[in-house]
């Protein structure tokens, strides 16, 4: 555990929700299972968030298992849009303030319409980005929903 706080534990520091921070050495080339393995975690346990555009141009963010997949169609299906595609990285950190890597569905500059695949529900606590590059959080579904609303739905492929 680091005693660095990123802006997403500060949030929840703020609101006294409790959580647990976990740290670890980046390397652009990890990927959300090498993370979950690097925390000694099960990759099902650890989500990641992507941010998506829809049809209509409103935007929306998913919080899936690493080990999964978004489904564009169940997605879209689940916020009422035609379709939706993934934005382009480039325009992540000026539309939430998060860079690739480091994305939280916690903090971003803007609320955006969140779903996070219901599977989180199955689990104590599940882990997901603190807002910065090596680092995480751990926290209940039960505890991430005093800090935002998000829909639980089946939205990776199978």
């Amino acid at each position: 555990m680091s005693d660095t706080r990123t802006n997403v534990m500060r949030l929840l520091d703020a609101k006294k929700i409790e959580y647990i921070s976990h740290s670890y050495t980046d390397n652009p080339t990890t990927n959300g299972e090498e993370i979950a393995y690097h925390l000694g975690q099960d990759p099902k346990r650890v989500f990641k968030t992507l941010v998506t555009v829809g049809k209509s141009g409103e935007h929306y963010v998913f919080v899936v298992p690493v080990c999964d997949s978004l489904d564009l169609k169940k997605a879209a299906k689940s916020v009422g849009e035609k379709s939706i595609e993934m934005i382009k990285q480039k325009e992540l950190l000026p539309l939430t303030g998060y860079v690739h890597g480091g994305c939280s569905p916690i903090g971003m500059k803007k609320f955006f319409k969140t779903t996070v695949h219901k599977t989180a529900e199955d689990y104590e606590t599940i882990l997901f980005s603190a807002g910065r590059i090596g680092y995480q959080v751990e926290m209940s579904v039960k505890e991430l929903k005093k800090m935002i609303k998000f829909d639980l739905c089946d939205i990776t492929e199978l």
